[in-house]
């Protein structure tokens, strides 16, 4: 079983990007134009390896909106609003898809949210069908996507499996009727595990559930009683996140009273005992907030070396050029980042006028470059090797990092790191502190250029 020590954590425990890419979101800018990424869309083709593809469109529409929701969505009953999108999406995929080889096959594939599945199960069999035409997908890809089981039918789930759905993520956050109360999502328990008996019943390969700490009213008793129901539920893979409440972006979250919030120790609590409760009852602990099933492809793909991280959080296809569709979405390839606008009408606007909607982006620098590899090795791998990252890039590693090797040192007496002439090995305490390690190398905040409100790492 996994042991936490608090201290660590309280000493630790400030504002920091979570590295679901690098540069981070906030270095985008509008001098990366829409030619930029078709440019690159272009490169990828011809390369030495020609990449798989990983596709992931945004859905952001909901019903009723959750107050801790930290995500890019949009509330709305109107069904003639949601029909209108499915028509943009498919306006894009027609774009992109143009500048992309045909022989180029997707391994993975995920719709985000929002709520994908509030689309009715004719608008799934739309949208998935269009797709399905439009790309040729690998025997063995991964095809997930996010549901809320509130409103939910079994007809949902069929129309998904259908359609060469495989996975399924689902957040859960707590089971407790007063913090479901306080942050205006009612879930009962009841209904969660109706929604998972249907998915097995129809045969979905994997089952995500996520879990938020940090909640108004959440005491460590009452969050305890919540993971217990979750490991009798047993998922394949548990994500644990911390409530990032930040009202000064999402104003929204202004419905929840700081005051209502666990006290920050009781916080970190809460926290240590929901891991060893999980990594009691045979969960592996992935890295900062994720826990899979040891016979789990991300429990594999850790012990192998071959873990990777985008803006879907960890991941096991490593070597795929992201395609993000829909608004407010970014693509990742090797070279680039490209936001999509963040707005229906502009998109729409882009669209109409037959041009990808590309409202912002980034094109990586040498130094960039070095420095991803850097930070995706350790949050990825727990582990770098020194000369590996020379190697590859003619670089001398102590000399380029050494003021983040300098700061390692505490952390180094703390024991969340060993570093020896080779390289840095991330210990256990460590991988829960993983953003903490990986600022270190950032050359953004080395350069006191990053201006951007994080939330907390803890």
């Amino acid at each position: 079983m996994f042991e936490v020590d608090l201290k660590k954590f309280e000493k630790y425990d400030k504002p920091g990007p979570r590295y679901t890419s690098y540069p981070t979101a906030p270095q985008f800018n509008e001098n990366f134009k829409r030619e930029d990424y078709l440019d690159e869309i272009v490169k990828t083709n011809y390369g030495e390896q020609t990449p798989d593809l990983s596709l992931y469109l945004h859905i952001p529409y909901c019903d009723t909106l959750c107050y801790f929701c930290g995500c890019n969505m949009l509330i709305t009953r109107n069904r003639d609003r949601i029909n209108e999108y499915i028509k943009y999406l498919q306006k894009e995929i027609d774009l992109i898809r143009a500048y992309i080889l045909p022989d180029r096959k997707v391994a993975q594939h995920h719709w985000g949210g929002g709520t994908p599945t509030y689309l009715n199960p004719d608008e799934i069999n739309q949208l998935s069908s269009y797709i399905n035409q439009s790309f040729a997908f690998k025997d063995d890809a991964e095809v997930s996507c996010e549901i809320d089981p509130r409103e939910l039918t079994k007809a949902h789930l069929e129309a998904l499996r259908n359609n060469g759905f495989n996975r399924i993520s689902m957040g859960v956050q707590d089971f407790n009727e007063k913090v479901q109360k306080a942050v205006n999502r009612i879930q009962p328990e009841d209904m969660t595990r109706q929604v998972i008996n249907w998915v097995r019943e129809l045969g979905f390969q994997s089952i995500n559930l996520d879990l938020i700490y940090g909640l108004p009213f959440q005491t460590l008793d009452t969050f305890a009683d919540t993971v217990d129901k979750i490991i009798d539920i047993s998922p394949d893979r548990i994500a644990v996140f911390n409530y990032a409440h930040v009202p000064w972006m999402k104003k929204h979250q202004a419905l929840i009273h700081p005051e209502d919030l666990p006290a920050p120790e009781e916080k970190l609590d809460i926290l240590k005992t929901t891991i060893e409760k999980l990594t009691g009852a045979g969960y592996v602990f992935i890295g900062m907030d994720h826990f899979a099933k040891p016979d789990d492809e991300l429990s594999t793909a850790l012990k192998e070396k071959k873990l990777y991280r985008n803006f879907q959080g960890y991941s096991t296809n490593a070597g795929a050029d992201l395609y993000a569709f829909g608004i407010t979405s970014i693509s990742q390839l090797k070279n680039i980042y490209a936001q999509n606008y963040k707005t229906e009408k502009e998109y729409y606007k882009a669209l109409d006028d037959e041009q990808i909607p590309t409202a912002k982006g980034y094109r990586l620098t040498e130094d960039d470059q070095i420095r991803r590899e850097v930070i995706m090795k350790l949050m990825c791998d727990f582990e770098l090797n020194f000369k590996s990252i020379e190697d590859k890039f003619n670089i001398n590693f102590k000399d380029y990092f050494s003021w983040g090797l300098n700061n390692l040192k505490e952390m180094q007496k703390d024991e969340l790191v060993e570093i020896s002439n080779e390289g840095i090995t991330v210990k256990d305490m460590g991988r829960l502190l993983i953003r903490n390690i990986a600022m270190n190398f950032d050359g953004y905040i080395e350069r006191k250029e990053d201006k951007a409100k994080y939330s907390r790492t803890v």
